[in-house]
C-alpha cells in the first residue's frame, strides 16, 4: 500500500485499503479558523448537542477576523471564543498567524494523521506527510466533533515525478504555478497526488509546502510528501517532536505515474482569473500593482522574508505601491526581528502587518477598487477575492513580488 492507503486502513482498523474503498476512520485533528468555526459551532449547538469526546482533536485559530473592524467581525469572534471555553478545544486567538501555518508551528499536525478542515487548502498538511482533506461543515459538526470520524472514499494516486534542475531565478513557487497549469485545472478529480523526484527531494520543508498547496486548483482530494529525513528534521523542531517512527508507504503502484523536467522552467506569474492561467513573467511585465503582498497561505514565510530583504537592498518600494508583508505565524515574525528583517524591509518602505492570513477575502486589508492590481504569494486569484469584482490579482513568487514592489509594476528584477 502506499501512504494514503496506509493511514486510511490504520484509521480505520482495516489490514488493508484499495481505491474505491468506503471506510470509516478516526480522525486525528481538526483544523478551523475563525469563519468556519463560527459556522460549525453553530450548527453543532443547535443540531448536534452531544458532548465532545476529544476536544484535544481539534484546533480554532483566528486569522481572517485578526482584527475585527465592525462589531459585527468582533461578534464572530467573542461566539468563537466562548464556545472554544466552553467545549475545551484548542483555540489561537488573534496575530498567531495564517490557520496551517500555524498549525504545523504549534506541534498540531504530525506525518500519519488524518487532517481535516473546511478551509479548501487544508490539503497542504500533506507536505508533512498526513493525509489532509477539506470537508464541510457539517460534516465536521455531524459526525468529527461528536464521535471523532468521517467517511472516506480511498482515492487512486498519481504520482508526480519533478526532475532537473531549475534555472537561477526559478523558485520553487514559479515551478508550482507552472505545474499547476501543465497538469491542467481540475483534471485529477478525488486522487491523491505524490509529489517526488529529485528535485522535490532535495528541497527544504517550506519549499515543499508549495506543492501540496496546488491540491485544490487540480482538483484532487489529498496530496503529500513521502516523509522523509528532511521531514523528520524538521518535525523534531516543533513542539511534541516526533513520537513514533515516520510512516511510509510499501511502494504501492499508483495509478498514474506524470513525469515533468523542470530545467527550463522561467518565473511565472498566474494571472486572473485563475491560478492555472500561469505565464513567464517576461509576458506581463508592465502591468501596473498598486499592491504588493507577501502573506497566505503560500507566503509569508522567513525564507520570502529573507528573499524581499535581499531583493530590496539598496532600493525603495515604489511611491505609487504599497507593499504589504505579513508573516505567516508568529515564530516568523520573532525570527525576521532577530535577523534585522523588520527593520530592513521597514525602511525600504515596506508595511508590516500582524501574523495572520492577511488580505485573503479583504476582510481586513487589501480590497481594491474597480481597476487596481495587487501581485501577492496568495493561492488564490479570482475575480472579487479581493475588492471589485475588475480589480487584478497575480501570483507570483516572492522573488517576484518583491521586484514588482520596487518597480511599482509586474517584473522580474528590481530595477529602479
Amino acid at each position: 500500500m502506499n501512504l494514503v492507503e496506509k493511514i486510511l486502513a490504520r484509521a480505520s482498523g482495516k489490514p488493508s485499503v484499495e481505491p474505491g474503498e468506503i471506510v470509516i476512520a478516526e480522525v486525528d485533528m481538526l483544523l478551523m479558523h475563525d469563519l468556519s468555526g463560527y459556522l460549525t459551532s453553530g450548527v453543532y449547538d443547535k443540531q448536534v448537542g452531544l458532548p465532545i469526546p476529544h476536544p484535544e482533536r481539534t484546533l480554532m485559530v483566528f486569522d481572517h477576523h485578526y482584527s475585527p473592524p465592525t462589531e459585527q467581525q468582533a461578534d464572530v469572534l467573542h461566539h468563537n471564543r466562548e464556545w472554544a471555553r466552553r467545549t475545551g478545544i484548542n483555540l489561537l486567538d488573534c496575530g498567531n498567524g495564517n490557520l496551517h501555518h500555524a498549525a504545523v508551528r504549534g506541534g498540531f499536525v504530525k506525518p500519519g494523521m488524518i487532517v481535516v478542515g473546511s478551509d479548501s487548502h487544508t490539503p497542504v498538511h500533506g507536505a508533512l506527510g498526513a493525509l489532509a482533506v477539506a470537508l464541510g461543515n457539517d460534516s465536521h459538526a455531524g459526525t468529527v466533533l461528536p464521535y471523532g470520524k468521517a467517511w472516506f472514499r480511498v482515492p487512486e494516486t498519481v504520482r508526480i515525478e519533478l526532475t532537473g534542475a531549475p534555472r537561477p531565478g526559478t523558485t520553487p513557487r514559479d515551478i508550482a504555478l507552472w505545474l499547476t497549469a501543465e497538469i491542467g485545472e481540475g483534471t485529477m478529480n478525488y486522487k491523491a497526488l505524490e509529489f517526488t523526484g529529485p528535485y522535490v527531494k532535495q528541497l527544504a520543508f517550506w519549499d515543499r509546502w508549495l506543492f501540496p498547496l496546488l491540491c485544490v486548483d487540480l482538483g484532487a482530494k489529498s496530496s503529500y510528501v513521502e516523509p522523509d529525513e528532511v521531514t523528520e528534521a524538521f518535525v523534531r523542531t516543533l513542539p511534541g517532536g516526533l513520537p513514533y517512527d515516520l510512516p511510509r508507504g510499501d511502494g504501492g503502484e499508483a495509478a498514474t505515474v506524470l513525469r515533468y523536467d523542470v530545467s527550463d522552467v522561467v518565473p511565472q506569474v498566474a494571472c486572473p482569473p485563475t491560478v492555472g492561467n500561469a505565464k513567464a513573467v517576461s509576458d506581463v511585465a508592465g502591468r501596473q500593482v498598486r499592491y504588493a503582498e507577501l502573506g497566505g497561505h503560500g507566503g509569508g514565510r522567513i525564507e520570502d522574508i529573507r528573499t524581499a530583504a535581499e531583493v530590496l537592498h539598496g532600493h525603495t518600494v515604489h511611491p505609487d505601491t504599497r507593499f504589504n508583508i505579513v508573516p505567516s505565524s508568529r515564530e516568523v515574525f520573532a525570527q525576521a526581528v532577530r535577523e534585522g528583517l523588520v527593520l530592513a524591509l521597514h525602511e525600504a518602505g515596506a508595511n508590516w502587518f500582524p501574523p495572520s492570513t492577511g488580505s485573503n477575502q479583504a476582510i481586513n486589508m487589501g480590497a481594491m477598487a474597480a481597476g487596481e492590481a495587487m501581485i501577492s504569494t496568495h493561492a488564490r486569484n479570482f475575480p472579487g477575492r479581493n475588492g471589485s469584482t475588475r480589480a487584478e490579482m497575480y501570483l507570483a513568487s516572492a522573488r517576484t513580488v518583491a521586484a514588482s514592489a520596487v518597480a511599482g509594476e509586474i517584473a522580474e528584477r528590481s530595477t529602479r
